[in-house]
């Protein structure tokens, strides 16, 4: 993977960079409005995960300790399409029509006089470059509004979402009799631009591997507009989180799980076939074709269910996803979907993909994060409370030697951070709701994909053979075969 395509995630994850520290010391010594300002912003700032817990109040049911902080900010990176995204992720971005999309610009314009004192039109558009015919504000995003047109042809209804790399609009295809898709836009800027060129690289050769389009998610094209790498896909529904997330986090049903299950599988190892690595699966990056779906109350739960109508998905996100012979980056994917041999150091290749599928299932499965934390040794400790001791020879091959002490994990249950981990954690078999076929069956599955060593973990091969897939319908899976 090329040094400048970082993943997202990983440039604001990791704690012990001295930037977070001195992002940390900073904010502290600001004043409150400069912190509310700052707060506003941080979709935008590649900033620190410690910046993140000092921004983001902890949530007050327990069940992310940090609110919707690691999906609030990188979701917003990674920006993806959806049709219909959570309020609380994007509020800026809920209106559709015209005169709405006009009015949160000309909002953007009174901030921004209110902020450095200027009062006329004309000042207010001082911090807008124009470059060869468009318009870029400061930070290199394409201004645009409803109503706009790119290429003759995608008519802007609306951003569906705003991040470093850029910002994500759904548009009208005049060309293709009025279809809706998302385009991506990325910033005028060279290493934005540098990264989108990858993505586009990988894309077309995602697209040639699928070209049936039943497992990833397609690209129409991508052409440049006044500087800004703009790639166009196909509009899909809800991601997997989200849906979860506007169902009050209830867990998914067991059939769904073992056909969306099915389907990220598939198109995995279609990846691994061909020497990729994904490098950053995660509930958000699964979505759904169509998130259409049925309401029914619950009498027990005393509460609306939703129930979804086509448990479809497919695979998004290829920023990130890294060939075999090229560079690797040392820390990728998101912090609860990372495996152990990234956390050590000891080097990743396509396995990293499988532990990350085996913390997904699990979390449609119990409507939760299975390693809620943003703490490496904390996260080891959970993982030891949940599948067992590590591995001795990866304790010693490790390149952390800070969390270990006398071949062990240098942890204390004592602690507040000890006893959180041995109140939120328990043995993976613990977690099971009943001990019918099926449910065995996906956890000897799960246990499998979680397996500490990378050599001694399942394939996405070898899972599609499982048990735990034998009583698909054979029209399910033959929607996930090429």
């Amino acid at each position: 993977m090329h040094k400048s395509r970082r993943t997202p995630s990983s440039e604001w994850e990791d704690k012990d960079s001295l930037d977070g520290l001195k992002c940390t010391r900073k904010r502290k010594r600001r004043s409150h409005s400069s912190r509310r300002e700052n707060k506003r912003r941080m979709h935008c700032d590649n900033v620190s995960d410690r910046c993140i817990r000092y921004l983001e109040p902890k949530s007050m049911n327990g069940y992310r300790d940090y609110s919707d902080r690691s999906h609030a900010v990188e979701y917003c990176q990674n920006g993806y399409y959806h049709r219909d995204h959570s309020r609380q992720h994007h509020r800026d971005y809920k209106d559709t029509t015209k005169s709405s999309a006009r009015s949160r610009i000309s909002r953007c314009k009174r901030k921004h006089r209110r902020h450095h004192g200027h009062s006329s039109h004309s000042d207010s558009r001082n911090h807008y470059k124009k470059r060869a015919g468009s318009v870029d504000d400061d930070e290199g995003h394409l201004v645009y509004q409803s109503g706009d047109v790119l290429k003759a042809r995608y008519e802007i209804v609306c951003t569906l979402g705003e991040g470093a790399f850029g910002k994500v609009a759904e548009c009208i295809d005049h060309a293709n009799g009025g279809a809706r898709v998302a385009v991506k836009i990325i910033k005028n800027v060279d290493r934005y631009r540098e990264a989108a060129y990858s993505e586009v690289k990988v894309l077309e050769h995602v697209n040639r591997m699928d070209p049936s389009n039943k497992l990833c998610v397609h690209m129409v094209e991508w052409f440049d507009h006044h500087g800004h790498v703009c790639i166009v896909f196909e509009l899909l529904g809800l991601s997997t989180y989200d849906f979860i997330k506007e169902n009050n986090f209830m867990p998914l049903n067991l059939h769904h799980i073992k056909h969306i299950a099915y389907q990220i599988c598939s198109a995995i190892a279609l990846l691994h076939r061909n020497k990729l690595t994904h490098t950053d699966l995660k509930p958000e990056n699964i979505l759904f074709v169509n998130s259409d779906y049925t309401v029914e109350y619950n009498p027990k739960a005393k509460r609306d269910e939703r129930t979804l109508k086509d448990t479809s998905v497919k695979v998004v996100d290829f920023g990130s996803a890294t060939y075999d012979d090229e560079y690797h980056s040392s820390l990728v994917s998101t912090r609860h979907y990372r495996a152990p041999e990234v956390i050590l150091a000891i080097g990743w290749s396509q396995p990293c993909d499988v532990w990350s599928i085996g913390c997904i299932l699990i979390e449609y499965y119990l409507g939760l994060t299975l390693f809620q934390t943003h703490d490496s040794k904390e996260h080891l400790a959970m993982m030891e409370r949940i599948l067992g001791p590590l591995p001795s020879d990866m304790i010693s091959e490790s390149r952390k030697p800070k969390y270990f002490k006398h071949g062990k994990l240098n942890w204390d249950e004592h602690s507040s951070s000890g006893r959180y981990v041995r109140k939120r954690c328990k043995p993976l078999k613990h977690y099971m709701m009943s001990h019918d076929p099926e449910h065995m069956k996906f956890f000897d599955l799960i246990q499998k994909m979680l397996e500490y060593d990378s050599s001694n973990r399942i394939t996405l091969e070898e899972a599609l053979k499982h048990p735990f897939f034998d009583s698909l319908q054979k029209t399910e899976k033959l929607h996930s075969e090429l």
